[in-house]
């Protein structure tokens, strides 16, 4: 009489893994549909810049004297901005045209963005679009305002203090506005920290704990970047970029702690 084989028995069910979740949604894309996507996507973020330039450049007189008066008013008494170049003033309102419409359209931007990385996210780290989107457009918004009422200010004060009775300071307007562009976008994107530590603890590349142990090497990390995007050489300016910066750290250690990565508990 032949036995038959005992079967074996199953094996046990793999714990549940969120990050599994939907992996395989929208498959696989090749190479060139990647560049294609990617092409799609810049457009429709030129596209939406373009109109943010067109709706600037209708209002661009309150948006030259928002910019610019603020800045003459620091000046020596009677003091101008001046420009020696027949298109200088012309170009200045085209790049004053850009900057804003660029910061209008950033929502538009930004999701853009996040669809184009989406596809290699997994379905639970998709919901992040909107925080993702909203965090970071108030974030930069916030650090180019801080720049046009706090840093700028104080810094240019600096540069208008070194005016006499036989030196007069006389700035052209095209070298303002370029520093003062540079000043803004850099703040801009340094007051992105919170929105890059939500991403990075989301993926398991930061948590709280590595951040709180590694506090004292960001401050003086801090202090170098503010040296580097401040072009003046005062120490006030510097402190006054370097101090938000911290704030912004410590803010982004909750934020990590809110967002970070959850190992699912198994049981025996």
């Amino acid at each position: 009489m032949s036995l038959s084989p005992v079967p074996s028995a199953p094996p046990p069910p793999r714990p549940f893994d969120d990050d599994e979740e939907d992996e395989g949604v929208g498959g696989k894309m090749s190479f060139l549909e990647h560049l294609d996507e990617l092409r799609q996507r810049l457009i429709k973020g030129l596209l939406a810049v373009l109109v943010g330039f067109v709706i600037a450049m209708v209002f661009i007189g309150p948006i030259f004297d928002f910019v610019m008066a603020p800045l003459q008013a620091i000046l020596p008494a009677g003091g101008k901005l001046i420009y020696t170049e027949p298109t200088e003033a012309f170009m200045l309102y085209m790049k004053m045209g850009a900057l804003v419409g660029l910061m209008l359209a950033l929502p538009v931007v930004l999701w853009q963005i996040w669809a184009f990385i989406a596809p290699g996210l997994y379905a639970h780290e998709k919901r992040f679009a909107i925080p993702f989107v909203m965090m970071s457009t108030v974030f930069f918004i916030g650090g180019t305002l801080f720049s046009h009422y706090v840093v700028f200010p104080a810094m240019w004060r600096f540069f208008a203090s070194f005016s006499t009775d036989t030196v007069v300071f006389a700035p052209r307007i095209e070298p303002v506005f370029s520093l003062y562009v540079r000043m803004a976008l850099g703040l801009g994107a340094v007051f992105e920290m919170p929105t890059l530590i939500m991403f990075l603890a989301r993926v398991g590349l930061v948590t709280p704990r590595f951040l709180i142990r590694h506090t004292k090497y960001a401050i003086l990390i801090i202090f170098i970047v503010a040296a580097i995007v401040t072009p003046s050489p005062d120490v006030v300016s510097q402190f006054l970029l370097a101090l938000p910066m911290i704030v912004l750290y410590a803010f982004s250690i909750l934020v990590a702690w809110v967002f970070q990565k959850r190992v699912p508990k198994v049981e025996a």
